[in-house]
């Protein structure tokens, strides 16, 4: 039987590396979890109500682009968080968590040739891994970026030389940064959408940690956009009830973007989609609309954030994150540093490297571990007071 040669050289992903490296080891005492970006805090306790207030509609397909009300509740909380005002049928969808959406966006939208070659997708690197496989699929280039202290832990596009820019068809950008938590700045969106004009490519704007932040909500891209006066084709945005709501088993999440745009990616999902069962949608609608639980939410990670910025007070080269829940901790190699960790601790926390690319010596993340702060408060402390003595005081 013949196999496709197409992702046989994909690198493994980053968890399956992280149990080849820790698991085979004993941990030196009672296991933390600190690697995957799974929010512990609770959800509102009245989703669970709303689907079983909508549990015959388990008996029904659901609406494959969202219902009526689901499109419309996620329509009001753009026009309230960022100020733009989208037609819900036309501009916006309803996701089965972003994951799905960054890669079909890409295979709905990526050109088959960009100026007569083969397309390029810019990466900011470290990176969310669908990025990486979503361009594989489309046959494009993917061109890594890295996203280091130097250029404010976000991807320096700007810096590409003009032939792979003028190849460019999709740029991925993250902020809230993940793994980094560095925000991009109205400054430096509108650099990035001046750049798409001139070179004619889209920016798919990851923006799934937006709510989670210290004390003023990043600016959006959308908003950025349409102060400019940008095309909205330029621009798709992808965010989810995952973070904001603790949410991450519901898979309700949004894509919007020019009704171009729209169209080509809801064509796709037509054919290849996995829509969000009825139920579920209902409950995703009531959690668009409400604000109360977001803010209670956010109040339980500054809280976290005061506590990073104690336990690593005078430490040299730690980077208090401006938004969303990891740390990125600089260590001289974060594979070493994880196994140490573990087996001294029992704490279990991502070598960087495992999220980004690039050989030895090369690899943007090797010399970082990332820390989720996804635990409570009194967890969290007591983990992150171990992490250091185990890694920096000794």
């Amino acid at each position: 039987m013949n196999f496709p040669e197409r992702f046989a050289n994909l690198p493994a992903y980053a968890f399956p590396r992280l149990r080849a490296l820790l698991d085979h080891h004993t941990p030196g005492g009672d296991v933390v979890h600190m690697t995957i970006g799974e929010p512990k805090h609770q959800f509102p306790q009245w989703v669970t109500d709303v689907i079983v207030e909508n549990a015959a509609q388990f008996n029904s397909y659901p609406a494959n682009d969202g219902s009526e009300a689901l499109r419309g509740a996620i329509a009001g909380w753009i026009q309230t968080r960022y100020g733009v005002r989208m037609d819900p049928s036309s501009q916006i969808m309803a996701l089965n968590g972003t994951r799905e959406g960054l890669y079909n966006a890409a295979m709905a939208l990526c050109p088959e040739q960009k100026n007569g070659q083969k397309p390029v997708i810019l990466i900011p690197n470290p990176f969310y891994q669908v990025y990486m496989v979503a361009s594989l699929s489309v046959a494009a280039e993917p061109v890594f970026v890295s996203a280091t202290a130097e250029s404010g832990h976000l991807p320096d596009y700007e810096s590409l030389p003009q032939d792979v820019l003028d190849r460019t068809a999709i740029a991925y950008i993250c902020s809230p940064a993940n793994p980094q938590g560095a925000v991009a700045s109205r400054d430096y969106w509108q650099r990035l959408i001046r750049l798409a004009e001139k070179h004619d490519f889209c920016i798919f704007a990851d923006e799934c940690y937006s709510e989670i932040y210290r004390d003023a909500a990043p600016v959006g891209a959308l908003t950025v956009a349409q102060d400019m006066g940008a095309d909205p084709e330029r621009l798709v945005l992808f965010n989810s009830l995952s973070k904001r709501s603790n949410l991450p088993g519901l898979r309700s999440g949004l894509i919007a973007t020019g009704p171009e745009n729209t169209k080509r990616i809801k064509q796709l999902r037509a054919y290849s989609g996995a829509p969000l069962p009825g139920p579920l949608q209902a409950a995703a609608a009531r959690v668009w609309a409400d604000e109360a639980h977001v803010v209670e939410n956010r109040a339980l990670y500054q809280e976290k954030y005061r506590i990073a910025d104690e336990v690593f007070a005078g430490l040299d080269g730690y980077m208090a994150p401006e938004a969303g829940f990891f740390l990125w901790l600089p260590v001289p190699d974060g594979e070493a540093a994880a196994l140490k960790l573990w087996r001294q601790t029992g704490i279990r926390v991502l070598p960087g490297a495992y999220l980004a690319q690039g050989t030895q010596g090369q690899n943007p993340g090797e010399g970082y571990i990332r820390v989720a702060l996804v635990a409570s408060a009194e967890v969290t402390r007591a983990a992150l007071t171990q992490l250091r003595r185990c890694l920096y005081d000794t």
